[in-house]
């Protein structure tokens, strides 16, 4: 074997496992319960004084975790321990401890870096600890995900990826030092790809399980991917490395109050590929522009841009004022469609079910025609608000796994279930079957999840159409999508992907209702 000898779990007492003396590590709760604690009773950041001397002297003090991993470490254990989101717990951290600039981006890419990947992760630590990665306390477990992604995925020297993590181990659980040192030393020894190679199933006899520990994605998910690409394991692999990337951040430029080329000079980035609206940026915090503060721009995915806009493209026979977003939550489409309508004298009806949701989407659209309706989207016909055939072009963006947003939310991959599924596409047909109802004879329905499991797609689709009793015909959305985009596929529904289009994996399926 290479690298230094593998500690077994016999050679370490508890404390040096990463388990508290004289139990079991907090690891060993149920796998539903991710409160763990803070700390291992770890002193506090930089508050790591030497121990006296038996002369009565004291050691020198050792130097303090530095700053950006320290926000890496509050980032990943918030989310284990809080079930937390990265996209929104970071950016709080970032803003309270005043990192910015190469700080700030490390610790982004650490954060995100070590979310995901860590199914791989996790077996090599497993591997390298001789125990079950789940046994280690908490505190512990995640800083040791830290140091083994900055051994395996990034430039930081091998020496320096082991000492500071020991240094973060020593704060977060201080009897761990000896057995974090020498799990990172096993790790060290091997890349990436040797550790995969050792841990992963042949490709040849199980491609469903090498795939997923070479590209750290649950197998339930890439058998979803891999039967959306049609069985094509060579594309489902290249799905998975894109999955691993870090997204870019795309704006829209609102129609009418904002052009694109003249967005893309003032902040710094680039005409999008595909959306007429799309601005690439290539770094910084969106949140700071002056654009986004004066309602002119706002982020958004160029997926989620050109499904919306495919809506408001469509043809249409007979009047054409009145456009309903059944599930407007957070608000990005809707203010798109809303600056789109208020260019054709149109108004847009945006519904959200939560409360908060609704403010933030009253929020997203403020200045534009938008009326924003605070109730559930499958009160068509019950809710007088939401009368029946009464919208020319309805959108219902379907409350999905979010299996497209992966490279956004990693920790997404992580917690989603395949026991998720028939809930949510109960829900999906449901507010699917609305939308039918509320859209005028010869009006339109575009349907669109950000998820490609073909039970969310094509199978939600074919089933609340067939179920709902309105009669309808589906329109081939391709022509809808900008001239020359690769890998439309056969129509009449559009699946986008990430290492096709560069966008979230965002499917659409447009329905006349005749």
């Amino acid at each position: 074997m290479t690298g230094p000898e593998r500690p077994s779990g016999d050679r370490f007492p508890a404390e040096r496992r990463g388990e508290r003396p004289g139990g079991p590590g907090r690891g060993d709760r149920p796998a539903g319960d991710r409160r763990g604690d803070r700390s291992a009773g770890g002193g506090r950041w930089g508050a790591r004084p030497g121990g006296e001397r038996r002369d009565g002297g004291r050691r020198p003090a050792r130097p303090a975790v530095d700053l950006p991993r320290q926000v890496a470490y509050e980032a990943v254990a918030a989310v284990h321990r809080d079930d937390a989101y990265a996209n929104l717990v970071l950016p709080s951290l970032l803003r309270d401890t005043g990192l910015t600039g190469r700080d700030a981006a490390f610790a982004t890419e650490l954060t995100y870096g070590t979310l995901r990947h860590l199914g791989t992760l996790d077996a090599i630590l497993t591997d390298a600890a001789g125990r079950d990665v789940q046994r280690i306390d908490p505190p512990v477990r995640d800083a040791l995900r830290l140091g083994a992604y900055q051994l395996l995925h990034t430039r930081v020297p091998a020496h320096a990826a082991v000492s500071s993590t020991v240094d973060l181990v020593r704060a977060v659980g201080p009897g761990a030092t000896g057995f974090a040192n020498a799990v990172l030393r096993e790790v060290a020894g091997r890349d990436a790809d040797a550790w995969v190679a050792k841990l992963a199933p042949p490709m040849e006899t199980d491609p469903v399980g090498h795939l997923a520990l070479a590209y750290s994605h649950p197998q339930w998910i890439v058998r979803a991917f891999a039967e959306a690409l049609g069985g094509d394991l060579g594309e489902t692999a290249r799905l998975l490395i894109e999955d691993n990337e870090r997204p870019p951040v795309h704006l829209c430029a609102r129609p009418g109050l904002a052009d694109p080329v003249a967005l893309a000079d003032e902040v710094g980035g680039a005409p999008g590929a595909f959306s007429p609206y799309a601005v690439y940026l290539s770094g910084g915090a969106p949140g700071d522009l002056p654009a986004l503060a004066e309602g002119r721009a706002h982020v958004q995915d160029e997926g989620s841009q050109l499904v919306a806009n495919a809506l408001a493209v469509a043809p249409l026979d007979g009047p054409d004022g009145r456009w309903l977003d059944l599930c407007a939550g957070p608000g990005g489409k809707s203010g798109l469609l809303g600056a789109l309508a208020a260019q054709r004298d149109a108004r847009l009806t945006a519904v959200e079910v939560s409360e908060h949701r609704a403010r933030l989407v009253a929020q997203a659209t403020r200045g534009l025609p938008v009326n924003v309706l605070n109730t559930d989207g499958r009160t068509v016909g019950a809710d007088p608000k939401l009368p029946e055939a009464h919208f020319d072009r309805v959108l219902v963006d379907a409350p999905c796994t979010g299996l497209g947003s992966l490279r956004r939310r990693p920790e997404s991959r992580w917690r989603r279930e395949p026991s998720d599924l028939p809930p949510l596409t109960r829900l999906q047909r449901e507010l699917l079957a609305a939308a039918l109802r509320a859209v005028r004879p010869g009006g339109l329905v575009a349907y669109v999840t950000c998820s490609p499991h073909t039970v969310e797609t094509h199978v939600t689709v074919t089933e609340a159409a067939r179920r709902s009793g309105v009669p309808v015909d589906f329109v081939d959305a391709r022509p809808l999508l900008p001239a020359g985009m690769p890998g439309l596929g056969d129509g009449p529904t559009v699946q986008l992907w990430p290492h096709r289009h560069g966008t979230d994996a965002m499917f659409l399926a447009v329905l006349r209702r005749t």
